[in-house]
């Protein structure tokens, strides 16, 4: 079993940055896939950034260029860098991890308001 801890959401003003942090437990964690999704208000939840176990990315086309996805394997911890967020970008936050089955986070509220 493969617990995973989402943390540093919060209310932020358009323009402004967040940094989300997601700790996977487990010793195999530099080969876990980690991923981040959010779920809009009365929306489906969609793929926002993926990063591999060789540190390969990609990228939502609505969040290339202001997000970036990275991770610490020696602290279990993958990151979500947000800048120049948008109204658009306000959502329930969730990390996932992929090892041998798909474990979900709690999730984490990110929303964007003047």
């Amino acid at each position: 079993q493969v617990q995973v801890v989402e943390s540093g959401g919060g209310l932020v003003q358009p323009g402004g940055s967040l940094r989300l942090s997601c700790a996977a437990s487990g010793s195999s964690f530099s080969s876990y896939v980690m991923e981040w999704y959010r779920q809009p208000p009365g929306k489906q939840r969609e793929l926002v950034a993926r990063i591999g176990s060789s540190g390969t990315t990609i990228y939502a086309d609505s969040v290339k260029g202001r997000f970036t996805i990275s991770r610490d394997n020696a602290k279990n911890t993958v990151y979500l860098q947000m800048n120049s967020l948008k109204p658009e970008d306000t959502a329930v936050y969730y990390c996932s991890a992929h090892f041998g089955k798909l474990y979900w986070g709690q999730g984490t509220q990110v929303t964007v308001s003047s």
